[in-house]
């Protein structure tokens, strides 16, 4: 009996393993032109300062390729060891990966082992055939509420939950390059106000020499008070200057030391000037298309669209059936000794279906939600789109 009723729920739940309501999900069309733009406008200016990428594309040119400062190299790998909103983002990744996991499992039955003895006495008076004490033990397995995915709702949430782990993944990507970015513009900025001080500061004892002989030409009386006041100005200009840049210097290190993760290390590699920076200057912009497969905002937005698409799926189950399994094997013994003798079987079978009837239009609701948030995420596909070509 129990074999034959494993194997009509077997065959039922293949039968409908087939059938799900999420619509057919179809790319919406990129709101930019099908080509880049070009004209006067948009011509390359002449060679720039820098080394040749030899047309390779831009996905295959690593950050170490095209940043050739080795202290600025060194600050991009401890950025990217210890920075800690990359740190989140990987810990956001494996949170999603465990909450597809989660999901997943929900297909399956859960299964659990238990053993049990329960003892109680009632009053002689009220015991059948004068028996006050009774003594049962029991060993089974069950399972427990067990979902039939007749209309795909699990099935539709596996879906969405492995499509917001793959967002997530792809944010993570985004994440790391805009961190590369970041750090390597806070440090040419800091490379920008140690070569401004050192002008900044060549200026000030100019000034300063001028001040001294102005000041001397004064006192023997071959110079004029308004030539000492205006060589005064010029000085206190320049020290004013030098105070300013050397304040924003510090804030722009410490923008830097924020994104590294931690201090910055005394021992570094020295520094380039920025002359000697040799950054690439001729990464082609590659095909309109080829940003919509490798650019991983575009992918992320992309695998946003594709959760919210399944969740329509799952709004639309819900106004179904949903069908469960209970079901209990095992043996049953008044004595520990006979739990395995033969006529000892115990085993419960307990199908339930709900139908829902009235629910002052939650389904509905819900079902309307997910059509909002699907256009959502068509409005930001397409704008990651534009985001990514402007």
């Amino acid at each position: 009996m129990i074999r034959r009723a494993v194997a009509v729920t077997l065959a039922i739940t293949a039968f409908a393993s087939g059938c799900t309501f999420v619509p057919r999900y179809q790319r919406p069309a990129a709101a930019v032109a099908a080509a880049f733009p070009s004209g006067p406008a948009y011509r390359t200016a002449g060679p720039a300062a820098g080394t040749s990428a030899h047309n390779l594309p831009a996905q295959q040119i690593g950050w170490s390729d095209f940043f050739r400062d080795p202290r600025l190299r060194r600050l991009i790998e401890l950025a990217l060891a210890n920075n800690r909103d990359l740190r989140v983002s990987a810990i956001r990744v494996a949170e999603l990966a465990a909450q597809y996991r989660i999901v997943r499992a929900d297909l399956l039955p859960q299964i659990d082992a238990s053993a049990e003895q329960s003892k109680s006495r009632v009053p002689r008076d009220l015991a059948p055939g004068g028996v006050t004490n009774s003594n049962v033990y029991s060993v089974g397995l069950g399972a427990a509420s067990w979902e039939l995915d007749f209309w795909g709702r699990i099935r539709s949430l596996k879906q969405q939950a492995l499509a917001q782990y793959l967002a997530t993944a792809q944010a993570r990507k985004a994440a790391q390059i805009s961190l590369v970015s970041q750090v390597a513009d806070q440090y040419l900025t800091v490379r920008a106000y140690d070569e401004q001080l050192k002008v900044t500061r060549e200026t000030l004892s100019t000034a300063e020499a001028s001040y001294q002989l102005a000041k001397l030409q004064f006192n023997v009386g071959t110079g004029s008070e308004l030539d000492l006041r205006e060589a005064e100005g010029i000085t206190e200009q320049a020290r004013a200057d030098l105070a300013g840049e050397t304040r924003l210097r510090a804030q722009a290190e410490n923008a830097l030391t924020l994104l590294v993760g931690e201090p910055l290390p005394a021992q570094l590699p020295p520094p380039l000037t920025l002359n000697q920076q040799e950054l690439l200057t001729d990464i082609p912009a590659g095909l309109p298309s080829e940003l919509l497969t490798r650019r991983p905002d575009i992918i992320e937005a992309e695998q946003t669209l594709r959760a919210a698409n399944a969740n329509i799926g799952a709004a639309r189950a819900a106004f179904f059936p949903r069908i469960t399994l209970t079901g209990q094997a095992g043996t049953e013994s008044r004595s520990l000794s006979g739990l395995f003798a033969p006529g000892s079987a115990v085993w419960s079978f307990a199908p339930q279906i709900s139908l829902p009837i009235f629910s002052g239009g939650a389904n509905l609701a819900n079902l309307d939600l997910a059509q909002l948030q699907k256009n959502e995420a068509i409005a930001q596909y397409q704008k990651a789109i534009q985001t990514a070509f402007r």
